[in-house]
């Protein structure tokens, strides 16, 4: 299996996008390249995602944050949509890497243009 992008919470490879520590208390969700529906690049800010290490305290907002200690230093994430009600919210080590990655497994159409702020988290 060849693996495109990796780091402690996220992975990129030819199965998918796998994000460990989405589900309590250690669960991983995978998401296989086709179910992928949409990917948005997000700016987080402190009541956008830097403020919540895991899950959500917005539940009208439909995301869900995986388990992240290092988020509150970062400020790019990804919001990923496998068609379901409730999207990831993924923060990437390395964001340009791992949308690179991303990118080169996925149709384009699956990425809307700019980068826009999250909702709340």
């Amino acid at each position: 299996m060849s693996t495109d992008y990796h780091d402690r919470w996220i992975t990129i490879d030819d199965a998918g996008l796998s994000i460990r520590a989405y589900y309590f208390p250690w669960g991983t969700k995978r998401i296989p390249l086709e179910q992928i529906r949409q990917i948005e690049r997000v700016s987080i800010g402190l009541a956008t995602g830097r403020g919540r290490i895991w899950g959500t305290g917005n539940l009208t907002a439909s995301v869900w944050a995986s388990l992240d200690p290092r988020r509150p230093s970062k400020k790019v994430g990804f919001l990923v949509s496998s068609g379901g009600r409730v999207r990831a919210l993924i923060t990437p080590e390395d964001p340009d890497a791992a949308e690179q990655a991303l990118r080169s497994r996925v149709e384009a159409s699956v990425f809307p243009t700019g980068t826009r702020p999250a909702p709340l988290v």
